[in-house]
């Protein structure tokens, strides 16, 4: 008696689980849909192309993965045990199916690859983005648990948050004094790592005035979770307020600054710096160099021996 209970409620659980599995799937979505995603609603022309690139990847995966889906869902139901139908298909040999099997993952490789060659180019995190206006230059450096924003052409400095014009391309020069970290402002464009003793490069432009959030993409201990920022793109007025607003903050990133900042904390709140050390972002970088190196040397002349 059991068995036939047990067995009735498996066979309406399996009916009922296509229905069930669309509407939990349309809920996901939906729910997708209205919360902020970024990477799917970009605000820059380079998260743009990022955000096609992936979806262009995305069908063509779809070309191999929704016919293997189908014929697997096909071939359970056909050649079911209940159903008595035979699977004797006599193949050896078939031209059309060999031709299938090589030369459509062959065509597939071949765009994928000429995708990949084009993009690859076209979306170069360190090629300058063709403006009108001068690119604006910050230089950016990863801590524990924070980042440390420098702009020379300011002479200022702030901590978990960047600030720049929204009509001008932004330039990051990235590197970290401490271990590997990753910087992303996802409704602008990609990740790019920062490594100490390395410099690499960002270079970016939003649609407009905006806020965007900014974050440490790898993990780096106990404080990543908190190691995010607000990234400001301003208009021509409220950049200046905020240029003012730190340039008059009267609080100096020297030495002894640099060194209580580099400490380990968790959810640093924003600071401002009126002025910082000059050269500091290559002193950073300096203090990596490998021994016997000029760069080493003048890191040793200025007390700052790598670590």
């Amino acid at each position: 008696m059991f068995d036939v209970i047990a067995g009735s409620c498996f066979r309406r659980i399996a009916k009922a689980a296509p229905v069930s599995l669309l509407l939990f799937t349309g809920i996901a979505l939906s729910g997708c849909a209205l919360s902020d995603a970024p990477v799917l609603h970009p605000k820059g022309p380079i998260a743009l192309a990022e955000r096609d690139l992936l979806f262009t990847a995305f069908w063509l995966m779809m070309i191999v993965a929704i016919p293997a889906i189908l014929l697997t869902l096909l071939f359970a139901w056909r050649y079911r045990r209940d159903n008595g139908a035979d699977h004797a298909p006599d193949w050896d040999g078939s031209n059309a199916i060999e031709a299938v099997v090589w030369l459509v993952p062959a065509a597939i490789v071949i765009v994928i690859g000429t995708l990949v060659w084009e993009s690859t180019h076209r979306l170069d995190p360190y090629k300058a983005l063709a403006s009108d206006k001068p690119e604006f230059k910050v230089q950016a450096v990863a801590l524990d648990w924070k980042w440390l924003f420098l702009y020379p052409e300011l002479g200022t400095a702030s901590v978990n948050e960047l600030a720049f014009p929204a009509d001008r391309p932004l330039s990051i020069e990235i590197t970290s004094d401490t271990v590997m970290n990753s910087l992303m402002i996802p409704a602008l464009g990609g990740q790019i790592y920062a490594m100490a003793g390395m410099r690499s490069e960002l270079n970016l432009i939003a649609d407009g005035p905006g806020v965007f959030m900014g974050r440490n993409t790898m993990y780096s201990g106990d404080g990543f979770s908190d190691q995010h920022f607000k990234a400001h793109a301003l208009n021509e007025a409220d950049f200046k307020a905020w240029q003012d607003k730190v340039s008059g903050s009267g609080t100096a990133l020297d030495a002894a600054a640099y060194a209580e900042l580099h400490k380990k904390s968790v959810a640093n709140p924003v600071t401002h710096y009126g002025s910082f050390e000059p050269d500091l972002f290559m002193t950073i970088l300096k203090k990596y160099a490998p021994a016997g190196t000029p760069q080493h040397q003048a890191a040793e002349d200025t007390g700052e021996g790598a670590s």
